[in-house]
């Protein structure tokens, strides 16, 4: 039967093997890993330089006719210029303020342009059937009660 430190030692050469292994498989995944980033960075620069090029490029030549010329497919040279980054930042839409519905806000905003038309063109229609079959006339009813 073995010792307490015989035991103690047969672990410790266990562990140590299996911990050589981990470290050095985490080594060399993290080597790897700073590999590919590095290459996919340089790979975004690339793109980014080849779709300035094609914008530079695009009042003397077209799409089809460099993918013609270079056999490079022409989805491949349209997806690189639209993927530049835009030279002006995007515009963040604000976000509407209050309460928990835009009903709520829509009453204190102004009409924008289409709207005011419509009211515009609304008012000026006339009455307007409703689908009950009556007619809108947009004043008052008055009724005899007798």
């Amino acid at each position: 039967m073995a010792t307490t430190r015989e035991i103690e030692r047969r672990i410790a050469e266990a562990d140590a093997a299996r911990s050589a292994q981990r470290s050095a498989a985490a080594q060399r995944i993290g080597e790897l890993a700073q590999r590919r980033a590095a290459v996919a960075e340089q790979l975004r620069d690339i793109e980014r330089e080849l779709g300035e090029a094609l914008a530079e490029a695009s009042d003397v030549i077209g799409i089809d006719e460099l993918a013609r010329f270079t056999d490079v497919p022409a989805a491949d040279l349209t997806q690189w210029l639209g993927s530049r980054k835009s030279s002006r930042p995007t515009r963040k839409k604000p976000k509407p303020t209050g309460g928990v519905s835009g009903a709520k806000n829509a009453t204190r905003r102004k009409p924008s342009t289409r709207e005011a038309q419509v009211a515009h063109s609304s008012a000026l229609a006339g009455p307007r059937a409703l689908q009950d079959g009556t007619v809108n006339t947009r004043e008052p009813v008055t009724a005899e009660v007798g």
